[in-house]
């Protein structure tokens, strides 16, 4: 007997930016904070480029840039939105170093952010990161306000 199924690797998201760590439920967009769009961590930073937090593809780049998806290794599908409202920028302020279908490694830039546009704009930079399949996965989220370093600090691990 064999299982068609792969089993879902361990993997561990890292931090995407340096910076601190904030609860989901305390990030200021209900739609993050009561979780409708996953489990996650919001992260408030001062660096001008968002990294890779895992290995992965990249699934979607927003048309404005302002989010990234990027499907992992063992199927988690991770969403990191680039601070809040900045859909609403129509792409100003914001570059994206990937498209759909890139193959990336942990710490590849995604998005760079121009900051002081953002700051100019009144902008919350915020930025959620989430698991949008949650409900698939059993997951350990660090505890947050602490402070991270993109690329060495574990945010989320699966089990």
């Amino acid at each position: 007997m064999f299982s068609v199924f792969k089993k879902k690797e361990n993997i561990t998201l890292y931090a995407p930016v340096t910076g601190k760590t904030i609860a989901i439920t305390q990030v200021p967009d209900k739609v993050f904070a009561e979780k409708m769009m996953g489990e996650g961590i919001g992260f408030q930073f001062e660096d001008a480029i968002v990294y890779a937090p895992c290995d992965g593809i990249i699934a979607t780049v927003a048309h404005t840039s302002h989010a990234v998806g990027i499907t992992a290794k063992n199927g988690a599908e991770i969403l990191i939105h680039i601070g809040l409202d900045t859909v609403n920028l129509n792409g100003q302020g914001l570059h994206a170093f990937v498209q759909t279908g890139d193959k990336v490694k942990k710490g590849t830039p995604l998005i760079e952010i121009d900051r002081a546009f953002m700051k100019e704009q009144g902008v919350n930079l915020t930025t959620p990161m989430v698991v949008t399949n949650t409900s698939e996965y059993k997951m350990t989220i660090e505890d947050a306000g602490g402070h991270v370093i993109m690329g060495e600090d574990k945010v989320i691990s699966f089990d």
